[in-house]
């Protein structure tokens, strides 16, 4: 027996790195994956994360074409392909075209992960426009693109959904983050009611809730004395990284996730534990 064999541990550590890298590299060979708001961040890294896995993926972006076309250069270092597609999804027109563009491919995964506060403001200063563009980028548009790609994921009793929640959504947020954080907590809920319908006919829906991660999302809106503070309340002492959350994306697509339906899963390092 292997384990537990120190004179044969080695070999053990060589046919685990060996399985997992197998995995890594073939588990999503044939599947098309569309990851939102790709062009930078947890998107970027969870395009190229997937491209690694041997998914096909569909770049969206809206203002950033460069970055996207770098991100879709980083997918096919990986040993991949993709595309790139653009829609503003802060506007129901933006979103229409997304899920025009969704329903006329195959797609196996969707990580819904466009999303932002839009601009930190104190409940007093919200304006109903501000309120509606906060609400369709993370919410709305998360929930049509989702319909679009059900339709044909339902038909082949196959495919994966994963919706970017955030920890904000379990406690409500900075100051002036009160919209954002009130959609989040929705993608949450949403995740769980699109199980109950659409588990019966084989398409699994998670929900990822990332802690503080530290890419250009924080550094806008967040100053480096409230970063410093939420360094100090993670347990770990640091915050998340991108490639960290990617990491989760690409094992919650693969077969390994297959009897995972309905969660959503906190990955923070310990700065919030339900």
């Amino acid at each position: 027996m292997i384990v537990g064999n120190a004179s044969n541990s080695g070999v053990y550590e060589r046919l685990v790195s060996e399985t997992m890298s197998s995995l890594q590299t073939q588990q999503l060979n044939g599947k098309i994956a569309l990851v939102t708001g790709a062009s930078s961040g947890i998107g970027a890294a969870s395009a190229v994360a997937l491209a690694a896995a041997g998914a096909h993926v569909l770049i969206h972006y809206n203002t950033q074409a460069d970055e996207a076309q770098k991100v879709l250069e980083q997918v096919r270092a990986a040993g991949s392909d993709g595309e790139i597609v653009q829609a503003d999804l802060v506007s129901w027109e933006g979103t229409q075209v997304l899920c025009r563009y969704a329903e006329g491919r195959k797609i196996d995964i969707l990580v819904n992960n466009a999303g932002s506060l839009v601009q930190r403001t104190r409940v007093l200063e919200f304006t109903h426009e501000l309120w509606e563009k906060v609400m369709m980028l993370n919410l709305t548009s998360a929930f049509f693109l989702s319909q679009a790609v059900l339709r044909g994921m339902s038909e082949r009793k196959s495919g994966v959904i994963i919706n970017m929640s955030s920890v904000a959504a379990r406690f409500g947020g900075g100051l002036g983050a009160l919209a954002y954080s009130s959609a989040k907590a929705a993608v949450s809920t949403m995740t769980k009611g699109l199980t109950k319908e659409f588990a019966p006919q084989g398409v699994r829906v998670n929900c990822i809730s990332p802690g503080t991660v530290d890419t250009g999302y924080h550094r806008s809106f967040s100053t480096q004395e409230g970063l410093d503070g939420v360094r100090a309340a993670t347990p770990i002492g640091r915050l998340g990284t991108a490639e960290e959350i990617a990491d989760l994306v690409v094992f919650l697509s693969s077969d390994q996730a297959t009897f995972i339906h309905g969660q959503v899963i906190e990955i923070n390092g310990g700065f919030f534990m339900a």
